[in-house]
């Protein structure tokens, strides 16, 4: 099954603080690579292994096991470097790849700004990060950058969704994996996730909905 939405109590009470409006900046980076913590551990469940000899403290030889993947973790600019640390502690030797994207506001297409994919380095399994799948098309748009790059499997990581989007990117990308801590049932007409946990990115680094330059005087709001 592509979509797992946690069931988990904790990540159920901390879905609860993200989405509270009087959680701090400082409180909702912590509490949002928790969450990316719970879920990243499910997410790479999948993962092969190989085995591994090791020496106990004991002097005793173990027939353990390594990771068996080259594994890519893949944050969303600018929201998703909340939760690329979790996923780094998770699995400290992956590497770490980061692609840029902002969303018009009014057609609520995605533009790419930024990529950081190494030319002819495809990994085995990307983890593309981002707190918020609300139209998807941004994550579309990076689950579609992430293929032509060359990677084998694609495990999406998110804290929330709207179930509109979810589903279109099921139907998109119906081989990408989605683990998610919950999903809303309604996305407003500007795009946005409702009840949701508003923009994740604004939360995260405590700024009041910049705006981005992408040239010829026009500006858009760097929304994730």
């Amino acid at each position: 099954m592509p979509l797992h939405v946690s069931d988990h109590p904790l990540v159920s009470r901390k879905m609860t603080l993200l989405r509270d409006v009087n959680t701090s900046g400082v409180d909702f980076r912590r509490i949002l690579k928790e969450v990316t913590f719970y879920l990243g551990y499910e997410a790479t469940r999948g993962l092969t292994t190989s085995p591994k000899e090791i020496t106990t403290p004991n002097g005793v030889v173990h027939h353990g096991v390594t990771l068996g993947q080259d594994v890519a973790i893949i944050p969303i600019l600018r929201a998703g470097l909340g939760m690329s640390d979790a996923m780094v502690e998770l699995m400290p030797k992956s590497s770490v790849h980061h692609i840029g994207m902002f969303r018009s506001k009014q057609s609520l297409l995605p533009t790419q700004y930024y990529n950081r994919l190494p030319k002819g380095e495809a990994c085995d399994i990307a983890f593309i990060v981002d707190p918020c799948i609300a139209t998807s098309n941004t994550i579309q748009a990076v689950c579609s950058i992430v293929k032509r790059w060359g990677a084998k499997k694609i495990v999406v990581v998110a804290a929330i969704g709207a179930k509109q989007g979810v589903e279109n990117l099921l139907k998109t990308h119906p081989d990408v994996d989605v683990f998610i801590g919950e999903v809303d049932e309604t996305l407003s007409p500007e795009g946005i996730i409702i009840p949701g946990i508003g923009d994740a990115g604004d939360r995260l680094f405590a700024t009041p909905g910049d705006e981005l330059d992408i040239g010829e005087g026009k500006k858009r709001k760097a929304t994730e």
